[in-house]
Formats: C-alpha cells, structure tokens, sequence
C-alpha cells in the first residue's frame, strides 16, 4: 500500500505541509461519518437505505449530523486538544451542509475516511479542511468506552 498519494495531495494541499500517511486501502463498505463514530462496516447517510442514528433527522445540514452523533453519546465541545478519557470528531461543513468527519486518535493525530477511498492518518484536523471539505464547524467529544 502506497503511504504518500499526488492525487490526495492535490486535493488536500495541506496534507503535504503537516504531514500525513494512508492507512488502508480504498473501501466502499464505510463513508467517513460511520469512520468518525468508530464504525468501519456500514455506510452512514441521510438518504434512505442507509445507516442513521434513531433520533436525528435524516437531513443533510451541520445540526442533523450533530444530532446524530449526539444520539451515541457526542457532545460539543472547546476544540481539538486530546483529552485522556474522551474519543473526540472533528465536523466538517459548507453552506450549512455537513461533509465530512474526521476522529482524534489515541495519539493526537487524526484519521480521516475519504469518501469510498483510502483512509488517511493527519497531523491535524485541520489538514483536510479549505478543500471541497469546507471548514470545520466543530469539535464534538464522548466518554471512552
């Protein structure tokens, strides 16, 4: 498996600048909001057919993916930062939309699910934001379990 990627990079130029490396080959069994919530089996969307959390609203927007993350035990939150005992996502938006997410590693870092494509390890959260990802709107946290 490759650890560096032109494509990726031209699509995220950030990436190249913080540092980062793929740590899996390209899946289509799992999109990256089910990757953020710790699921690696199933694909998580609003449109019917698809895995949601029971509870939220089966829309689009920034709110309904924080209510749906809120469903298994997420809460908003001051930032980035690791915290010992919490597992932490980073919401990505634009427009008012969600459209990705990203999860904080035990090490700091962050891993990242690129759409039906490989999965990434970033320094940052912000390393795939400014791109067709738009800018993180916030950072959510639960107990570990």
């Amino acid at each position: 498996m490759e650890t560096k990627s032109a494509e990726l990079e031209k699509a995220f130029p950030r990436l190249a600048q913080e540092g980062y490396s793929v740590t899996s080959n390209p899946d289509k069994s799992y999109n990256c909001i089910a990757w953020a919530a710790g699921v690696n089996n199933d694909w998580w969307d609003t449109a019917a057919g698809y895995t949601w959390p029971d509870g939220a609203d089966r829309e689009a927007t920034v709110p309904a993916l924080i209510a749906a993350y809120s469903q298994i035990g997420y809460e908003i939150c001051q930032g980035g930062a690791l915290e010992e005992g919490f597992d932490k996502i980073a919401v990505y938006g634009a427009d008012g939309l969600w459209t990705h997410a990203s999860r904080q590693l035990q090490s700091g870092k962050w891993t990242s699910k690129l759409g039906r494509h490989k999965d990434i390890e970033h320094t940052t959260p912000e390393a795939v934001a400014d791109s067709e990802y738009g800018k993180i709107v916030c950072f959510m946290r639960r107990l570990q379990k």
